[in-house]
């Protein structure tokens, strides 16, 4: 068959309208030269549609425009209109994100939950602890009563002084408002200041004071309400008998402590700073394991009832030898060695101190070598000032005593030492006799003296 030449014109629907309709919708923009336009959309499907099927308005020229069909051999290739970038879902950095602050609200809620629930569960703990006592008293007798009796009455003193300032303790005596305490506390005092238990601090004077006893009485002016305490009897002490001292230990006023009498008639020697004695302080004192502290000095040392029967001034430190094995040195701070003054020597003196401003001391007229090492007290060769030995009509010289003598015993009490002579006789009041037994050609004698009396410093 004999190629031929296609004439016969193209079928209806290759055609394209001469001017098709703009199918886009309100609101999109036209097509950028260039471009090609979006394809145009297909007819719904109705009567008269389909392959082979003739247009509605074929038979008709005068009719509306043929519907747009899509022509393969246009101008310009297919076209869309560009819209903009849509949204999409998830992604994996937002499920990240979602993660982790889902993991950090969930961390920090259950922190905060768990905080409150453990404060809640504190809250609600109660431990067992006994009720409070109706009667908060104490018995009178113990530790807790002594010290309720007696701290209305102990004072703090402050002293200040030429070389500096110090601390130490009293007590009140009387409604008047005098206070016993050590000689050591206001010795050259410019001011002294006295501090109560409730906290009210006065100024206060000095009365008087002795510095062979270590005893002083201060007063306080305009003060009402005074608590003075009861004195005991020291001769009725016992070793064994518990006891209790108050005082301020290193500035810490209204320290109580507790202890028991450890001994009674311990010689104790204090002072001596002048040297030429004049300060030294001899005491037959009472000894007691109740921690006593630079402070508590002349503070009161008080039996089971509340009463004084000392008045705390000394004590023995611990000797430490340093480095180089030197002799030991003394420190500070309580070892269970404290000493007090008994209360019937501290009475009889400060009662002389509020009348006449001075103590008297007994006497017996000699004067001791307080170089012989030997056991007892030996009468000395020579006096002050090449002076005898013995004063004449003294004491002593009535008694018999010569120079060379060496007192072994007094009222039968064994002396082992010049100071511990001087203790024992000032342990008695002027006028008291005493027996004196006495060493002379190596025989033994006892001599019967009745105490003088000389002023104190």
């Amino acid at each position: 068959m004999a190629d031929r030449q296609h004439t016969e014109p193209a079928p209806l629907w290759w055609s394209r309208p001469e001017a098709a309709a703009d199918p886009r919708p309100d609101g999109v923009p036209p097509p950028r030269p260039g471009t090609a336009t979006a394809p145009d959309p297909l007819p719904e499907a109705g009567p008269g549609t389909g392959p082979g099927a003739a247009p509605e308005d074929a038979g008709d020229p005068a009719g509306a425009a043929p519907a747009v069909r899509y022509d393969p051999w246009g101008e310009q290739p297919l076209q869309t209109v560009d819209r903009g970038r849509g949204h999409g879902g998830f992604r994996l950095w937002h499920l990240v994100a979602f993660g982790l602050a889902t993991a950090l609200l969930a961390g920090g809620t259950g922190g905060y939950l768990g905080v409150l629930a453990e404060r809640r569960s504190s809250t609600r703990l109660e431990l067992p602890q006994a009720a409070a006592d109706a009667d908060r008293g104490r018995a009178p007798d113990s530790v807790a009563g002594i010290a309720a009796t007696a701290l209305p009455g102990v004072v703090t003193l402050h002293v200040r002084a030429a070389s500096g300032g110090g601390t130490g303790t009293g007590f009140v005596l009387d409604g008047q408002g005098h206070i016993l305490t050590n000689n050591h506390v206001v010795a050259d005092a410019k001011a002294i200041t006295v501090t109560f238990s409730t906290g009210e601090s006065v100024s206060a004077e000095l009365v008087g004071r002795d510095s062979g006893y270590d005893l002083a009485v201060v007063k306080v002016s305009g003060v009402r309400g005074l608590r003075p305490l009861s004195l005991g009897n020291s001769e009725n002490v016992k070793v064994g008998d518990p006891v209790v001292a108050i005082g301020a230990p290193f500035d810490l006023s209204n320290t109580v402590t507790a202890g028991i009498i450890s001994a009674t008639g311990r010689p104790v020697t204090a002072g001596g700073d002048k040297g030429d004695g004049s300060d030294i302080s001899y005491v037959d004192a009472l000894q007691t394991d109740a921690p006593i502290n630079p402070g508590n000095s002349g503070g009161p040392l008080l039996d089971s009832r509340a009463r004084v029967i000392g008045i705390n001034s000394a004590i023995r430190g611990a000797d430490k030898a340093d480095g180089d094995g030197a002799e030991g040195v003394r420190q500070g701070g309580s070892i269970g060695l404290g000493f007090a003054i008994p209360v019937n020597q501290g009475k009889r003196v400060a009662e002389e101190l509020i009348r006449t401003g001075r103590a008297t001391h007994p006497v017996i007229g000699v004067t001791l070598d307080m170089q012989y090492t030997g056991d007892g007290a030996r009468v000395g060769d020579k006096g002050a000032d090449g002076k005898p030995s013995v004063v004449a009509d003294g004491p002593g010289a009535l008694a018999g005593i010569e120079a060379g003598d060496v007192i072994t015993k007094v009222d039968g009490q064994r002396v082992r030492g010049g100071d511990e002579l001087i203790i024992k006789i000032r342990a008695h009041r002027p006028g008291d006799p005493l027996a004196l037994t006495v060493l002379r050609d190596g025989r033994e004698r006892t001599l019967e003296v009745v105490l003088g009396s000389a002023n104190g410093s």
